[in-house]
């Protein structure tokens, strides 16, 4: 894709750059946003992120030595320029593919890749860790947080902020400033930023109020404190950026992201400061491809797509968030206690269709998944019933909250668990394995997931009724394809449903695998063997009666779950079974799902099949502890 007479052809590493000027400078950024381009619309990706800090990055790698110099993205989609010009030039077409280099920075890829970063908000603190670990080593070198797309709407940014500021420790912090995060900025500090964009004259302002407050007398010991509380008041009064000044920082800027000769003097100016420095940049999420420019939420992370039109290539069905998009606004729409949270995510989660129609009870809380979480159960503690509409990865941010906050006070907070199981492209730091085994030992919780689109709505429905906290957790993508039109169904909860009888085993299933448990059963069929399948639909509370009945009716249990072995679905099974059944009664377990590690980027489907969690797999178990050889199968 890059042609051989290109500047970008010639790149292997940082050094090659920091002799070029500027004008060379902007001449390969050229190039390489058209490469990012091309690339991400064969193997999808974060495409606006990145088209907005090409400039930006070769600033920072003309003016610092990576990796002496340490560079910590945040949010680390914003890194393919970064990946690009630190010697995976070649690999750039492998991006997010099954064996390929990652979309987020990795530490086992490069050198250059100093601290992975696939959740939000994370960049000053550990920045501020390497810096501080620098002195206390005697060591050289600048360490720098580049922070942006929405991330300093996390609290743990503000953490980082004031512990650093508090320090006094040398280091930079780049504020990627572009409005956004996946949608549209919000919050209080989205508006400051803003007001700071718009002031042309506030670092001539800045300049001129602090000559101004030098020049002021600071004679005798007495008064002494009163000429501080002058000066300061005076800056108060006149300066807008006061926050970063006051949490310790030297602030600069705004100053344009994509001028490279103005990014590049700010950035040697920050060295030269003692302490924490904050450069306040301005981009534009998307820039350089119109259509995502125009649409930078359509275009934050993407399937492949036509360049010409920016269309996707590939037709979807249905999805699961589309289901429970639709199910919530049906439910908004009789029943005024139904709101829905979002941490910047509308239309990743499916929410922004209520705040659409219902924008009064929909909040965008930032990307602070803690504070919505509490937010919720200040709701719920009022009569409201909030959804939480979450990924499972940054539900893993709430932690805290969903115990103490929600379980404790047993509070009606329902959380919408989107992307529960494996993601696909996003890879290891996405990977929905978790949620399970965090939640199903939380006291008051109900942990269910449905087996198919019909039933999420009636699980949501429902949920709303149980009282209590409670978690739908569903995957990415689309299901078995049941219409889901229909009046919703009361479901009992804590009760699953026997949907195949069988007398040589059993499969109990959890959710999304439940479809994929019945074929494997069908092909068993084939062997001349008679599977039992059930729909376990609840991890918490199991269905007692129904698991208790199979485990005396046949003699091997196969569990199924889309999630982490240790601790999840399976292992409440076997808890059960240990604890009612004498070891004579037990029948053989089998606990297929999610192994004890990361799991990287690839295909979703082919992890499934990689994991065993498709029909074939299941099928697979089965024969093997049946002892049934592959040859004897009619399949």
């Amino acid at each position: 894709m890059t042609e051989s007479g290109s500047q970008l052809a010639q790149i292997t590493c940082p050094d090659d750059i920091r002799g070029m000027s500027v004008s060379e400078l902007t001449r390969l950024a050229g190039e390489i946003r058209r490469h990012i381009i091309e690339t991400v619309s064969e193997t999808g990706g974060h495409l606006a992120p990145n088209l907005g800090v090409v400039e930006l990055t070769l600033a920072l790698h003309r003016v610092l030595e990576s990796p002496r110099d340490r560079i910590v993205w945040d949010v680390g989609h914003q890194s393919y320029t970064h990946k690009i010009i630190c010697g995976r030039l070649g690999d750039f077409c492998t991006l997010r593919q099954d064996g390929g280099i990652s979309g987020f920075p990795k530490i086992g890829e490069s050198p250059h890749d100093v601290f992975e970063t696939g959740h939000s908000s994370t960049s000053v603190a550990a920045a501020l860790g390497m810096a501080v670990a620098r002195d206390i080593r005697g060591e050289e070198g600048e360490v720098v947080a580049v922070i942006g797309d929405g991330a300093l709407t996390g609290g743990l940014a503000y953490e980082g902020l004031n512990n650093a500021g508090h320090l006094g420790t040398k280091m930079t912090v780049v504020l990627n400033d572009n409005s956004m995060s996946i949608s549209s900025n919000v919050g209080a500090i989205s508006g400051y930023l803003s007001r700071l964009r718009s002031d042309p004259t506030y670092n001539r302002l800045k300049e001129d109020v602090n000559a101004l407050v030098e020049r002021l007398p600071s004679v005798g010991r007495p008064i002494t404190g009163s000429i501080r509380r002058v000066k300061g008041s005076l800056k108060y009064l006149l300066l807008p950026g006061m926050i970063f000044e006051e949490l310790g920082f030297t602030y600069l800027g705004p100053v344009d992201g994509h001028d490279i000769g103005a990014m590049m003097g700010v950035l040697q100016r920050a060295q030269r400061i003692p302490g924490p420095v904050l450069i306040h940049t301005i981009t534009v999420k998307g820039k350089g491809y119109e259509p995502a420019e125009r649409r930078p939420d359509k275009f934050h992370g993407v399937g492949s797509f036509d360049l010409a039109t920016g269309d996707g290539r590939k037709s979807s069905s249905t999805s699961y968030t589309d289901v429970f998009s639709r199910a919530l606004l049906r439910l908004a729409k009789t029943d005024e206690r139904v709101v829905a949270i979002t941490a910047a995510m509308p239309d990743g989660t499916g929410t922004d269709a209520m705040a659409e129609s219902f924008p009064e009870r929909f909040f965008d809380v930032g990307i602070a998944e803690p504070g919505g979480v509490t937010f919720a159960a200040g709701l719920a503690s009022r009569g409201m019933r909030p959804v939480v509409a979450v990924y499972s990865t940054f539900l893993q941010r709430a932690y805290d909250q969903v115990v103490h906050d929600v379980a404790h006070q047993n509070l009606p907070v329902i959380f919408a668990v989107d992307r529960a199981g494996v993601v696909g492209a996003d890879g290891d730091t996405h990977q929905g394995a978790f949620d399970i085994a965090f939640l199903r030992h939380v006291p008051n919780m109900t942990l269910a997931a449905p087996r198919d689109e019909a039933e999420l709505g009636n699980l949501l429905h429902s949920a709303l009724l149980w009282g209590g906290p409670v978690a739908l957790r569903y995957p990415r993508g689309s299901g078995p394809g049941t219409p889901v039109d229909g009046a919703f169904q009361m479901i009992t909860r804590g009760r699953g449903e026997r949907l195949r009888s069988g007398t040589d085993a059993a499969v109990l299933a959890f959710g999304h695998p439940v479809s994929e448990a019945m074929r494997a059963a069908e092909i068993l069929d084939g062997d001349g063997y008679r599977i039992a399948v059930a729909d376990a639909r609840f991890a918490k509370p199991l269905d007692e009666d129904l698991i208790l009945s199979l485990a005396r009716e046949v003699p091997l249990i196969v569990t199924v779950e889309e999630g982490s072995v240790q601790g999840g679905f399976g292992s409440a099974v076997l808890e059960l079974l240990h604890r009612e059944l004498a070891a004579s009664e037990r029948p053989e377990i089998e606990i297929l799902g999610l192994p004890d590690r990361f799991i990287p980027h690839g295909d979703q489907d082919a992890q499934r099949v990689q994991f065993g969690l498709d029909a074939t797999g299941i099928a697979r178990a089965l024969r093997e502890h049946l002892g049934i050889s592959s040859s004897h199968s009619a399949t």
